[in-house]
């Protein structure tokens, strides 16, 4: 495609089909466009059917052979939606939290199963941190290495029963998941005997 000339964009809205240099065929609303670099971003139907969802597809128009306007809007784009900033830096800022949680627990040589539990645990109680190996759910109770049920310790109460009945279905469904594991393998090892 011969690259957009001095002054040619495409309007926020409209409507546009591409033919890349693969042969593939891309149809959206144009959601932006930036001359300089010229990357074209695309709102295209889900590509997983779901009706209120969308697909969004940066294109480099530098390997695209054509480029339709299918329907040009020439009035002002509506207004964007507004973002709650404050919102999304405490997202930023609890994502960055958990991420070095992760990278301190492997850099502690806590066992995998143990970087399991903690997530696990995670997931339901927000307030737990690593202390060297040991895993503290909301400043009262301990786990410990090898962290099955008899490793949590602290004031008995409900949060220490809360947090063994986690650990506890932690190694249920895992133990579940390993014996489905386990029978799908014998059951391919059948197969594949059977059919020799």
């Amino acid at each position: 495609m011969a690259a957009p000339g001095p002054g040619e964009y495409f309007s926020v809205g409209s409507h546009v089909s591409c033919l890349t240099c693969l042969g593939q065929r891309l149809q959206g609303e144009v959601v932006a466009f930036d001359y300089q670099s010229k990357m074209l971003t695309l709102k295209c139907a889900s590509s997983s059917g779901k009706p209120n969802l969308n697909d969004v597809i940066l294109i480099n128009l530098a390997y695209v052979s054509d480029v339709d306007i299918i329907n040009d809007r020439t009035e002002t784009p509506p207004p964007l939606a507004s973002l709650n900033v404050s919102k999304l830096a405490n997202r930023a800022r609890s994502e960055k939290e958990d991420k070095l949680s992760q990278a301190y627990a492997i850099s502690a040589g806590v066992s995998v199963e143990g970087q399991q539990l903690f997530q696990t645990i995670h997931k339901t109680i927000k307030d737990c941190k690593w202390q060297e190996k040991n895993i503290i759910v909301m400043d009262d109770v301990v786990i410990s290495p090898p962290y099955q049920v008899e490793n949590c310790k602290g004031k008995e109460g409900s949060a220490l029963s809360h947090v063994r009945k986690i650990v506890e279905k932690h190694f249920r469904d895992l133990e579940s998941q390993k014996s489905m594991q386990r029978s799908q393998a014998q059951q391919t090892q059948k197969d594949s005997t059977l059919s020799s």
